[in-house]
C-alpha cells in the first residue's frame, strides 16, 4: 500500500563549544564524502530507525571525532526544503559546551580530519551549517547570561580573573574587573576557599561555585 505522505530523513547534526588558546572555538569535521567533499562542516549524521535523536547525536559525534560523554542539548530543528542537495533533509541541531584539555580528536567513519576553529576565523561551512552555528552562538551567549554554565569550563577553585576572561572570550568583549567582581559576589554563588599561594603579587582570592544553585540566574 502506497504511503498518503513522503517520508523526509532526520540527521542530527552537533555544535560543540570549548575554550582554548584563550579563543572560544567550535568543533568542526572534513567531510569525506559528497556532498560538499572535502568541506567543513558540524559533527552529525543520519538517525537511525531504531534509535533515539539524542543518541543519535551522541554516535555520530564519537564516531566522528571521537568525543564522548558529553551533555548534550537540543537546540533546534532546521527544516529547510533545499538545506541538503541529497533531498529532503530535516536535522535536529544539538550544542555542547565542554572542556577541551581532557579531549583527543579522532577523525573516523566518513570523515577525514576533526579540528578546534576559532569562531572568529571559520572556513565555509557544507549544508546551512553556518546558520546552525550563529543560532548555537546566540544560545550559549544566552546561557552564560542566565545559568551557570560558564563554571563547567573553569577548575573546582579559580580566581575571579579566571571567571572574567571566559566571559571576556566567549563575549567578544572587556568587562570592568571592578564592576565585574562586584555583580558575581553580589548573587551569593560563590564560596571562598582561601588565598591563592605561590603567586608573585598580591594574592587573589580562590572561590569554589556553591552547591544547589537553581537553574536560571541572571548573572550579566
Amino acid at each position: 500500500m502506497k504511503e498518503k505522505y513522503e517520508k523526509p530523513s532526520v540527521t542530527a547534526d552537533i555544535t560543540v563549544f570549548t575554550v582554548k588558546d584563550k579563543e572560544l572555538k567550535v568543533l568542526l569535521v572534513k567531510r569525506g564524502l559528497e556532498p560538499f567533499k572535502e568541506k567543513w562542516a558540524l559533527p552529525g549524521g543520519f538517525v537511525r530507525i531504531d534509535e533515539s535523536l539524542e543518541d543519535a547525536a551522541k554516535r555520530e559525534l564519537e564516531e566522528e571525532t571521537g568525543v564522548k560523554n558529553v551533555y548534550l542539548e537540543q537546540l533546534y530543528t532546521f527544516g529547510d526544503t533545499k538545506r541538503d542537495p541529497r533531498g529532503r533533509v530535516i536535522t535536529v541541531a544539538y550544542m555542547a559546551l565542554v572542556n577541551s584539555e581532557n579531549i583527543k580528536l579522532k577523525a573516523t567513519t566518513d570523515v577525514s580530519d576533526a579540528r578546534w576553529f576559532s569562531v572568529g576565523r571559520l572556513p565555509k561551512l557544507a549544508f546551512d551549517h553556518a546558520g546552525i552555528l550563529t543560532y548555537a552562538l546566540k544560545r550559549l551567549r544566552w546561557k552564560f547570561e542566565y545559568t551557570t554554565v560558564a563554571f563547567s569550563l573553569l577548575q573546582e577553585n579559580f580566581v575571579m580573573s579566571d571567571l572574567q576572561r571566559i566571559y571576556e572570550i566567549v563575549f567578544d568583549k572587556k568587562f570592568d574587573k571592578r564592576n565585574f567582581a562586584k555583580k558575581i559576589l553580589s548573587l551569593d554563588l560563590l564560596k571562598e576557599e582561601g588565598i591563592k599561594k605561590d603567586v608573585s603579587h598580591r594574592p587573589p582570592m580562590l572561590y569554589s561555585l556553591k552547591k544547589d544553585i537553581g537553574e536560571i540566574v541572571e548573572i550579566i
